[in-house]
């Protein structure tokens, strides 16, 4: 399946905000403008009511690592639902990959999915390598002992645990669906919704 493998600072860059694509966030401050030629002097374009919804969703799909067709798939989902954004969220949230980032086993989101497509994880004891699996409440997470040590020796990572997980060890459960003020995203879903209600 394809993936953007580029230079993730840059995505920071163009949102100005940091992703958390990456732990080192000393590029982002040394440069805090977008990236190209233009960007430190040249001047900032008028930015449409379409623009701002299309780079909230953009913006979506790099911290989330989802590509299009995909994230189009999740949101015919979340539509269904009485709150379309809120739904999109959790769907987002509670993808394997984003569980073991958020619990904090790995130090980016891309780390945890190269954990859990290299067989590293397991869902209630089975290996499952599937980033987009879902995970629901009760679940228990765990990474193989092979990889363990890899956990351990890396640095504490800075993400604080969300209180719909609950990990032990080297060990999560996952506890609730989290609600919209338990995600901790910078995503403004309701751009997202209006971009696709168009």
């Amino acid at each position: 399946m394809a993936r953007y493998i580029g230079p993730k600072i840059k995505i920071s860059r163009r949102f100005g905000v940091m992703l958390g694509l990456r732990t080192n966030e000393s590029a982002f401050t040394k440069r805090p403008y977008k990236p190209g030629d233009h960007g430190p002097r040249g001047r900032r374009a008028r930015v449409t009511e379409y623009g701002s919804q299309l780079a909230e969703k953009q913006k979506a799909k790099f911290i989330y690592g989802v590509l299009e067709r995909q994230f189009a798939r999740y949101f015919g989902i979340a539509s269904k639902s009485h709150d379309a954004g809120l739904a999109l969220m959790q769907i987002l949230e509670t993808r394997l990959d984003t569980v073991v980032y958020r619990s904090g086993l790995t130090q980016t989101q891309n780390q945890a999915r190269q954990f859990v497509t290299h067989g590293h994880v397991t869902v209630n004891g089975k290996k499952v390598n599937i980033p987009s699996f879902v995970v629901e409440p009760g679940m228990k997470i765990a990474v193989k002992p092979s990889i363990q040590k890899t956990i351990e020796d890396a640095p504490v990572p800075t993400n604080e645990m969300p209180v719909w997980l609950r990990r032990d060890g080297m060990t999560v459960e996952m506890l609730a669906i989290p609600t919209r003020d338990q995600i901790p995203s910078q995503v403004n879903e309701q751009l997202i919704v209006e971009f696709y209600s168009r």
